[in-house]
This record gives structure tokens, sequence and C-alpha cells, in this order.
């Protein structure tokens, strides 16, 4: 699948209709972000099933502001609506498949019931 590109108009719309994206926030004239576009590339094709979603910082500055985006290239994991993981800096393409195996491997329904607890424990 080829990547998407997001912005604060279907931002929303894409967390929530699919279960795995991830998101690269980069801009056009950051070089460390050209040099991992082909590997995010690459990742996209070989897992269909993740929507592989990028955010131009330049354009899109009220989306990089509201996730307070500092450095680029930084990508962020949701899965199931909650962020699992968000880092600035490429990662090589091995370190990015460890990522997705990673996050495949979490159990969303324990995370969901930590979510709950945590949010019952603060209306307390």
């Amino acid at each position: 699948m080829a990547t998407v590109a997001v912005t604060k108009d279907n931002f929303e719309e894409v967390v929530i209709n699919n279960d795995t994206v991830i998101v690269d926030f980069w801009a056009p004239w950051c070089g460390p972000c050209r040099s991992f576009a082909p590997t995010y590339e690459q990742l996209s094709d070989q897992y269909p099933e993740i929507v592989f979603a990028k955010v131009n910082t330049e354009e899109e500055q009220d989306l990089a502001g509201y996730f307070q985006i500092r450095s680029i290239p930084t990508l962020m994991v949701f899965r199931e609506k909650v962020i699992l993981f968000s880092q600035p800096g490429a990662l090589s393409s091995a370190n990015f498949e460890d990522l997705i195996t990673q996050v495949k491997a979490v159990d969303m329904a324990q995370v969901h019931a930590e979510i709950a607890a945590e949010q019952a424990q603060q209306g307390d």
C-alpha cells in the first residue's frame, strides 16, 4: 500500500477508521526525512494491513504542534486509537520492522484495561 498524506482535516478519520496507523512527521527540506522515505515506502508495501501516513510538518503546523513534534522525522504509531510509540529519528529497515512486530504483538485488551483503570483513578 502506498503511503497516505494526512492533514488536520483527515487525521482523526484515518486513526479512528484503521486498526494500526504509523505516522511519519516530516518536511521536504529535512535530509534525514528524505533518507528515511524509501524505507518507509518499502515497508508500507510489505504491510498492507497497516496504514502508513505522512504529515508534512511545513504544511500541517497545527497538527505538528498538537502532537508537540520538535524534531523530524518523528514516527508515531497508533493502534486501536492509542499511541503506542512516538520517537524522533529515522529507523533502519531492520529496526522499523522490529517496531512493527512489537506493535502487532501488543495485547490491546490489556492496554485498554490499563487506560480505563487510570481514568477511573483520576475520576476519584
